[in-house]
């Protein structure tokens, strides 16, 4: 099974640039939209700061892939000629708690000279950002989420989709009560049952669960049904439909869990969402 289609399938999964050209004072990322940034340097000198970390240097192009957010800064050594540079807010599953974003190291640095599969969609990505062809904006975000795709491959390749819930979907136990949750989140799922699914005692499912994803199984399902229920929220989709379709009894229900989990309401949420686009 496709370890990945079933968090492209069914979570909110987007790019949206928002700098492109030549970088030539301090640039820090501490904005309120809470989301991951996606970073690529295709020229010129930098060197990047996250949190209170020792500073690195960069001089060669590369991918500075934030998968959730991470307050970091970014300064070019040379102030006159600056670096060349795309930047882009990333979205992996709604921000908070995604279970594919949570799985992903806080920052990859990745050369790009290192990704030859790739050569032709960063040919393509940059030929789009330096022109000015119609609706030049909608493309270069479809092609940067076509990217993050091909990066995930290139991490998968790479042996480095190794942690959290793929460190799961590996061990072929723990992938069968993994792909069920994903595959039926409606279901009335309870720690017996996904043990049985697994095979293992409730016990023995618990432990190796948590020791490998870092959580335990109901709280991953928790994060799942949160993760599809604002991607439908995003669609227009009543709140009755989604709690039924995530697996609550009621509205009330997936709106206490939402709000315990988020930190707000769906309603509230959603404006927040559509406010931060």
């Amino acid at each position: 099974m496709d370890k990945l289609d079933p968090f492209l399938n069914n979570i909110s999964f987007s790019a949206q640039s928002f700098f492109i050209g030549k970088l030539c004072e301090l640039g820090y990322f501490d904005d309120e939209r809470k989301t991951g940034h996606l970073h690529i340097l295709r020229a010129g000198t930098l060197k990047i700061t996250v949190g209170n970390e020792t500073a690195k240097v960069l001089n060669e192009p590369c991918v500075l892939f934030f998968p959730r957010f991470c307050s970091h800064s970014l300064v070019p050594l040379d102030k006159t000629s600056g670096c060349e540079l795309l930047c882009a807010y990333i979205d992996l599953g709604g921000r908070v708690n995604s279970p594919l974003s949570t799985a992903l190291p806080d920052l990859m640095i990745l050369p790009i000279n290192e990704m030859k599969t790739l050569t032709p969609t960063f040919e393509l990505l940059f030929s789009e950002a330096m022109g000015g062809a119609l609706g030049r904006t909608s493309a270069l975000d479809r092609l940067l989420e076509y990217l993050l795709i091909q990066m995930l491959r290139h991490l998968n390749d790479l042996g480095l989709l190794n942690r959290g819930i793929f460190a799961a979907l590996v061990d072929e136990r723990l992938a069968n009560a993994v792909n069920a949750m994903h595959e039926h989140p409606s279901n009335y799922w309870t720690l017996d049952s996904l043990a049985g699914i697994a095979g293992m005692s409730r016990a023995r499912f618990a432990v190796n669960f948590r020791e490998t994803v870092g959580t335990t199984p109901l709280a991953y399902l928790t994060d799942w049904r949160i993760s599809i229920a604002k991607n439908l929220l995003r669609m227009g989709r009543p709140l009755k439909t989604i709690a039924s379709a995530v697996g609550y009894q009621s509205q009330s229900a997936l709106s206490r869990a939402f709000l315990q989990r988020v930190g707000h309401t769906p309603k509230d949420w959603l404006l927040i969402d559509v406010e931060n686009k």
